[in-house]
């Protein structure tokens, strides 16, 4: 009996999802990079790594608004109150999540 891979073979639904989400974080932390004229490389920032405070990236506000910007400008990301950023600027994977239903499938 042949066990069934649950995850599915490379180029299936769940890999192209995976590619996908590893493309989408790799282009928001250059965008990061880019637009924040970050002296880091984009390899350099952790997926999980907080974007501001203790322990961070060390983004500070002005950088808060030049990234809600960018979002909107690349991916259509409307962030429409201190609230919402503050949940969607905590890390690339916070990110990514928020932006990821708007790209295509």
């Amino acid at each position: 009996m042949q066990r069934k891979n649950c995850l599915g073979a490379p180029g299936s639904g769940y890999y192209q999802k995976m590619d996908m989400t590893t493309t989408l974080k790799q282009d928001i932390k250059r965008m990061m990079v880019e637009n924040l004229m970050l002296n880091l490389t984009q390899d350099e920032i952790g997926d999980d790594m907080p974007l501001f405070g203790p322990g961070s990236l060390g983004l500070d506000s002005v950088d808060a608004l030049q990234l809600v910007v960018a979002l909107d400008k690349n991916y259509g990301l409307k962030i429409p109150d201190p609230d919402t950023a503050r949940q969607v600027l905590q890390s690339v994977n916070t990110i990514a999540a928020a932006v990821a239903p708007l790209s295509p499938a």
